[in-house]
């Protein structure tokens, strides 16, 4: 059996191959307007729609940058520890694409707004730590159609100028499974922190895969770079399929070259797209339109001062409530279902209880019925009295089920379903102890098995007693007086 703790490796017909990783995440800030003008940034609008004098490069216009981009860009930053520049720059990147109306893009390279961060992932019991090389605000370029006219491609400048945040990782992940959880962690942050929201679909998160081989313990071999990924699952394709073609050339005795590659989602494999550029061959240097950005102090504690509580934060307070490592790693993974379990909390809600009954009974539901939490029917209020019923003794296990049911069905209560629909458990001994002396009576073979020895047998006459009362006994009570009267 394998070594689940062994480090990934890729077996070559001429030994054992290492994976080197890092990734570059392109994240559209989450703003109103773009980076450098005030035109709109909503997807899905009509293709151009949303394009001011500035994304249309107009002779003349001048760029102004958007102080709510900075600032998201920042409180990034300090979500994971990043070093923040109080002065920082914004270069011209040179090259010429029929989507980038100036002939060049405003990005940072030398002088970044975010320096050097961590991110921790986890695998297993297993903490690991990568490094952010740096964060960057760049604007975006627009969008070639090519599906419009059968020889002509369009052009969408909707996304020129939009607001990204590149995110350079460190070549610090040694696996697929790694990089996936790597990515996974940076999206749960940025959406906790609001500065993305994450949505791969969409474009507005979209990851750039760096992938070398090599000996393990070598030196790092030449990478590749595959461009614009928008899934986890094909960013963990990308590299397993690019790690072994790269393996595949060098055990040929061929060489790998720099370049740049595409993914192909339908097959799962990559493709040539160019030579790799080096940053020389986009001719840097500094936009000399826009002024340093110099950040004061006040700027920078209004940042962290609304900074929310954040995923690693959060679990570990749902850790030191109780709750299991797995059910709050659960919680924790979706900033909306975080949310909807802390407004559970609040209404006084045991946190060990709250938090099986959700991972549980809501998610089973939810799946059941093709919503995610933010489309519950159920709100945390009616989550809160239901799950206080069960706590009382109002309401068994089986009967909270019942009562569950009928709320997603109308929305209603848990306390008027209960009285309308006479769901109230019962405690009374005398109905209990009648109910009982019944089931006994009409199991006479079971009764003398079970004073035989065969006490497995107990189920059976708790299971009976409970179906007499419709579900609607205190199994406690039941299982105490089933003891007294079976003697």
């Amino acid at each position: 059996m394998a070594d689940a703790t062994a480090p990934y490796r890729i077996k070559g017909a001429t030994g054992d191959w290492e994976v080197v990783i890092g990734l570059e995440v392109h994240a559209q800030v989450t703003s109103n307007a773009k980076l450098f003008s005030g035109a709109a940034t909503a997807f899905g609008a009509e293709p151009n729609s949303q394009v001011s004098l500035i994304d249309a490069a107009m002779p003349g216009m001048l760029p102004v940058p958007n102080r709510e981009c900075i600032r998201q860009a920042v409180r990034t930053g300090m979500a994971i520890d990043a070093q923040i520049n109080k002065w920082s720059r914004f270069d011209r990147k040179n090259y010429f694409y029929a989507d980038l109306p100036q002939g060049y893009q405003i990005s940072q390279l030398y002088h970044p707004l975010v320096g050097e961060g961590s991110i921790e992932i986890e695998d297993g019991e297993t903490v690991k730590t990568i490094g952010v090389e740096r964060i960057h605000v760049e604007q975006d370029a627009g969008k070639l159609m090519h599906d419009q006219h059968p020889t002509r491609s369009y052009v969408d400048l909707n996304r020129s100028g939009v607001a990204l945040m590149e995110i350079v990782s460190r070549p610090d992940m040694r696996s697929p499974a790694e990089a996936g959880a790597y990515l996974r962690k940076l999206r749960a942050i940025l959406r906790y922190v609001g500065s993305c929201d994450g949505n791969m679909e969409e474009g507005s998160m979209r990851a750039d895969v760096n992938v070398s081989v090599r000996r393990p313990g070598e030196e790092f071999g030449t990478r590749t770079e595959t461009k614009n990924v928008n899934s986890v699952r094909f960013v963990m394709a990308a590299i397993e399929h690019e790690a072994n073609r790269q393996v595949d050339v060098l055990e040929s005795g061929g060489k790998i070259v720099q370049e740049t590659r595409l993914f192909n989602a339908d097959t799962g494999t990559t493709r040539s797209m160019r030579s790799k550029e080096d940053a020389h061959d986009y001719r840097y240097f500094p936009d000399p339109d826009l002024l340093p950005l110099e950040l004061d102090d006040a700027f920078l504690e209004e940042c962290r001062a609304s900074l929310p509580e954040l995923p690693d934060a959060k679990r570990k307070r749902y850790e030191a409530a109780g709750i299991t490592p797995y059910n709050a790693g659960v919680l924790t993974a979706e900033v909306e279902t975080a949310r909807w379990f802390d407004a559970l909390l609040e209404e006084g809600t045991a946190p060990v209880a709250a938090s099986n009954w959700v991972t549980g009974e809501l998610f089973g539901a939810l799946n059941r019925i093709g919503k995610d939490i933010t489309e519950s029917p159920v709100t945390p209020g009616q989550a809160a009295e239901l799950l206080a019923l069960v706590a009382d003794g109002t309401l068994s296990g089986s009967l909270a089920k019942q009562v569950f049911e009928v709320m997603l069905e109308t929305g209603d209560a848990p306390g008027k379903i209960v009285e309308e629909r006479g769901l109230k458990q019962t405690s009374d001994t005398g109905a209990i102890e009648a109910v009982i002396a019944e089931v006994l009576a009409k199991n006479p073979n079971q009764l003398e098995q079970y004073r035989g020895g065969k006490v497995a047998l107990f189920g059976f006459f708790v299971g009976q007693t409970m179906k007499a009362m419709g579900g609607k006994a205190n199994p406690g009570v039941v299982n105490e007086l089933l003891k007294k009267a079976l003697g």
